[in-house]
């Protein structure tokens, strides 16, 4: 779901629909992570982390998070108190979906940001590892290039164990992003043209690097999309994905958001089963 637009723009629209989502049957509840979609779009724009409280405090079941952070443009010890929080207030329900963010122009350079591609990769990678410093609930001390942590210790450690799921997004099949990903739990694979999926084959190939390049042999998402299209595939595609490999199927309801008759009954046929 967007975190913008005349159904989407507020936390509590998006609470209402999160719990319409849940009674209905879906697993999981993901918003974007957007301060500035578009500088050419006056659109109402709700806070992602407040809208996340507001959706943890009215379900009870599904996974929910934000699809993805741009941790560049972030303060990883503030999302590290932010994640622990939403952690806490879903009772462990929450997945951290983190990327380069998209945008540039909107979401880095015209607010003052650095947009480029290398200066936001090195701050990911190593705003991650901050961040997983101070979930440990450990005295923490880090010193980098971007950021510089001095013997901190944050309470409460999240509630999963071992820690909050990290999912990357990357656009396949640009390497780096999937070199990232072999790292953490999951992994989010788009196409090269924005808002665009991969087909069951590229999935399978997706999968084969990570799983040629990872040496963790615990449980992996492997996460596919319909695309901003927002289109249902058939019950034979799903089928090609779910034997690809892929563990999580998104329905991207962006082009519903300004049609609210239309998302309501999106949200309450419940999700495409195969």
């Amino acid at each position: 779901m967007p975190n913008f637009g005349s159904c989407c723009g507020s936390p509590r629209e998006l609470a209402e629909l999160a719990a319409e989502a849940e009674s209905s049957g879906w697993d999981g509840f993901f918003i974007f992570d957007h301060i500035s979609y578009s500088n050419n779009e006056h659109v109402p724009l709700a806070d992602p982390w407040v809208a996340l409280a507001a959706i943890a405090m009215n379900t009870r079941r599904m996974r929910i998070g934000p699809l993805v952070t741009p941790l560049a443009r972030r303060r990883p010890w503030k999302l590290a108190r932010e994640t622990v929080s939403i952690d806490h207030l879903s009772n462990g329900r929450l997945t951290l979906g983190v990327g380069l963010g998209d945008p540039v122009d909107a979401e880095f350079t015209s607010l003052g940001e650095n947009g480029e591609d290398r200066i936001r990769a090195a701050k990911l990678d190593e705003g991650l590892e901050v961040l997983v410093g101070l979930w440990s609930g450990e005295p923490f001390s880090h010193l980098g290039k971007h950021y510089e942590v001095r013997n901190v210790q944050f309470l409460p450690r999240p509630l999963q164990s071992p820690r909050i799921p990290i999912w990357v997004a990357g656009r396949w099949p640009r390497r780096e992003p999937f070199l990232r990903a072999v790292r953490w739990e999951g992994v989010f694979p788009l196409g090269l043209a924005r808002g665009s999926k991969l087909n069951p084959d590229e999935m399978r190939k997706v999968l084969s690097f990570i799983r040629n390049h990872r040496v963790d042999t615990t449980a992996y998402d492997l996460v596919a999309t319909s695309g901003a299209n927002g289109h249902v595939d058939d019950n034979e595609s799903l089928s090609a994905y779910a034997a690809a490999g892929v563990t999580w199927w998104l329905e991207d309801l962006r082009k519903c958001c300004n049609l609210s008759r239309e998302l309501g009954s999106r949200i309450r046929n419940g999700p495409p089963r195969i």
